[in-house]
């Protein structure tokens, strides 16, 4: 918890003997509510992010005394967005939790971004006394009905005797084998209900028990056919990540020399300016990573679900590779990608049954140097003319150079999301905060404050947002201001929803219906009103300065890019085409 909050509690407790009286840790069990609280104690949480209401008090009311912080968040979908990237930068799960009803259901997109990421967010939402559930009443709906496609697992807690015990479940089961969310809903009876039984230390269910090392008959195969491949290459998930695994995969690579690739979630697995990487791979990836995939003739597939922004037509992906796929879920075995070597296991666990197995490198001398000539002939650049408006790939690579490796950046979803993928060179993996499989809008400001209150607070955290982006969760710029968080937010604003008027201009014939705005707010004017700083930057003489006064700047900033409205994302693959047919101009789409 930020300091002006922990000093608001200390003045709170300081005008209530009763407070003081309560003020203690681990959380003494008397009801429901405070069973659920002694079993977040219980897993280690330490923040949680959330927006009262009606029948989640009593759990609001147990956490009084705890030494759990929370973050009043300004809507329930920031609570959750928080909760997502404080998971993906702590390695931690994230907890938001909300009332019934309304507070639930604004929960919902968080939750559905958390699932398809494979982050592990843990919602606890209010709930109506189970005697009216079913009847209609006030702020009633049928939560874990709603939440059952996009959680690991849900529940809905019947009994103050057992809740605590069901509420360390779902953590412990959001952090194992592959993360997502899970979700408890509390009836308000139940967390009222008087009980004295302790909760247990968290345990996932008996009948959890995800497979940790491959078979060993498959590992032999699969290494066999690393050996024997002359076109070998790596592909590096988010699997990667949440694994830990990423120095296990970096060894790897390094030591056999095969060049390597990511997905967005993987980012950061490699150091980005490492001589095997080719950076990552889809739809506006590299055109060198396209090309490495489209003529591999072995992808070794490291903890990566093979989403269709990646693949393009699953009939045109890596056309002459046979494929061999790492991941920890067996249901991500050949769903969309056929795998001829299926390895099922823990990502660096796997890497080191392999490690184990291969006894010669592959003889892959020529392939790296095609790979090498790839990025000499698709290089990442951009025309920045004086006479044009600012573009936003120099203001990434300003933002970049002025931070440290360790910095974080956050991004919404659109244009500038793939500009910051594609210009800011990352290095460490847990840096690259951002939604990838359910691409929510406004992920990024809430985003950025559930990282800054995970990081070591000596790494910067950028957002890095579109204007669109920014204006779908700027309220929570509030809570950056109440909790006195130093982020810094820069606005890449073209006056539209930039990836639909690019679409828009390509595919349906420049009619830009419903992607543009005839106004807009002043970005640093509003930012101002909130109670950050703000500048507006129009000019390129001006990027360094405002970056400058925004880092150095002890609380959230924000600057209004105002940049060139008709650049667009290149390398794009058309929605379904083949990774090696990438264009590099609307002339080429």
């Amino acid at each position: 918890m930020s300091e002006r909050t922990t000093k608001q509690r200390e003045t709170d407790a300081d005008e209530s003997t009763e407070a003081d009286a309560s003020d203690a840790s681990p959380t003494t069990v008397t009801s429901g509510a405070t069973s659920t609280v002694r079993a977040l104690e219980n897993a280690g949480i330490e923040v949680m992010f959330g927006v009262q209401g009606g029948a989640i008090m009593p759990v609001y009311d147990a956490l009084w005394g705890s030494d759990i912080d929370h973050v009043m968040m300004a809507h329930e979908q920031g609570a959750a967005h928080a909760a997502d990237a404080y998971n993906v930068v702590s390695g931690q799960p994230g907890v938001c939790l909300a009332t019934s009803g309304p507070g639930a259901t604004n929960l919902v997109t968080g939750i559905a971004d958390a699932n398809m990421d494979s982050d592990a967010v843990v919602a606890l939402t209010g709930q109506v006394p189970q005697t009216m559930v079913g009847s209609d009443a006030f702020q009633e709906t049928d939560t874990t009905g709603i939440t059952a496609p996009i959680t690991k697992n849900n529940y809905f807690a019947s009994d103050a005797d057992t809740v605590g015990d069901t509420v360390g479940e779902a953590v412990a089961l959001a952090g194992s084998g592959r993360p997502g969310p899970t979700l408890v809903d509390l009836p308000k009876d139940v967390t009222n209900d008087e009980t004295d039984r302790e909760p247990g230390m968290p345990q996932t269910p008996e009948t959890y028990t995800p497979q940790d090392e491959a078979d060993e008959a498959a590992v032999d195969r699969a290494a066999a056919a690393i050996e024997t491949a002359e076109r070998p290459l790596l592909l590096f998930g988010g699997g990667v990540v949440k694994a830990e695994a990423s120095e296990a995969a970096r060894s790897f690579a390094t030591g056999y020399e095969i060049p390597v690739v990511t997905t967005m979630p993987g980012i950061g697995t490699m150091p980005e300016d490492h001589d095997l990487c080719l950076s990552w791979a889809g739809m506006h990836g590299t055109g060198y990573a396209n090309m490495a995939i489209n003529h591999t003739d072995l992808l070794i597939a490291v903890g990566t679900r093979f989403d269709d922004r990646l693949t393009g037509g699953i009939e045109t992906f890596a056309p002459e590779a046979d494929v061999v796929h790492v991941d920890i879920d067996p249901a991500e075995i050949s769903k969309n990608i056929h795998a001829d070597y299926p390895l099922i296991g823990d990502a660096g666990r796997v890497l080191e049954q392999l490690d184990d197995a291969i006894s010669t490198a592959p003889n892959a001398e020529a392939w790296r140097e095609q790979c090498r000539t790839w990025k000499v002939e698709y290089p990442m650049d951009y025309a920045a003319p004086d006479d044009e408006p600012l573009k936003p790939q120099f203001v990434v690579e300003a933002l970049d150079e002025a931070t440290s490796d360790e910095a974080i950046v956050t991004s919404g979803v659109g244009q500038h999301q793939m500009w910051a993928s594609q210009y800011w060179t990352f290095r460490e993996p847990r840096k690259w905060i951002s939604s990838h499989g359910l691409g929510t809008m406004g992920y990024g400001l809430p985003a950025a404050i559930g990282a800054r209150l995970a990081a070591d607070p000596d790494e910067e955290v950028v957002c890095i947002d579109g204007d669109g982006s920014f204006l779908m969760t700027v309220q929570e710029l509030s809570v950056a201001v109440r909790e006195d968080l130093d982020i810094t937010v820069a606005i890449l604003n073209n006056e539209y929803i930039g990836m639909v008027r690019q679409w828009q201009d390509a595919f349906f014939e420049g009619r830009h219906m419903a992607a543009g705005y005839s106004w807009i707010p002043e970005f640093d004017k509003l930012a101002e009103a909130f109670g950050a700083r703000g500048w507006r930057v129009d000019d390129y003489d001006e990027v360094a300065d405002a970056v400058e006064e925004a880092l150095a700047y002890d609380g959230p900033s924000v600057i209004d890019f105002h940049i060139d409205p008709a650049e667009n994302v290149y390398p794009m693959v058309p929605s379904g085409g083949a990774n090696d047919k990438f264009a590099l101009s609307e002339e080429q789409l």
